[in-house]
């Protein structure tokens, strides 16, 4: 290959744009198959740890609770995906997904936590708290393209 060859190759590159368009949109079909299968997983998991807790209603409020918690979640960031970025709407199911993930990490950091001795107990609400400030300071205060 000549120089030129090269050059023009590498200028039909730059002229390329750097993001692709995103595929066409599924406007119309149902979730896939993958999706389908994630929440029967997500269902069956959810229907066989209320089976088993025997009863327990601390048990079977946890599972419920984040059973509903994974499906708004879902439902929030696929809704979030498709609003177009200008929408006031996008901003309340940023916020609905952080208050989800937050309450997901709450729920679970207090599971956790409640089976360890005290120095871990610590040890795991701090990454929890670490998380869920992290996950603030990403979704409201940073800006892209400022430095840090």
């Amino acid at each position: 290959m000549t120089s030129k060859q090269m050059k023009d190759m590498d200028e039909a590159l730059l002229e390329q744009p750097a993001i692709r368009p995103a595929l066409k949109d599924r406007e119309g079909y149902g979730p896939s198959l993958l999706t389908l299968m994630g929440f029967a997983f997500l269902t069956f998991n959810s229907g066989m740890a209320v089976y088993r807790s025997n009863g327990d209603l601390s048990a079977i409020s946890f599972v419920g609770f984040s059973y509903l918690d994974l499906v708004l979640l879902f439902y929030c960031l696929r809704r979030y995906e498709k609003t177009p970025p200008e929408s006031p709407l996008r901003e309340h199911l940023k916020m609905a997904v952080w208050l989800l993930t937050t309450m997901l990490t709450a729920a679970f950091s207090y599971k956790v936590a409640a089976i360890m001795p005290f120095p871990v107990q610590v040890l795991v609400w701090a990454m929890a708290i670490a998380t869920i400030l992290g996950g603030f300071y990403a979704f409201f205060l940073h800006k892209e393209g400022a430095k840090a």
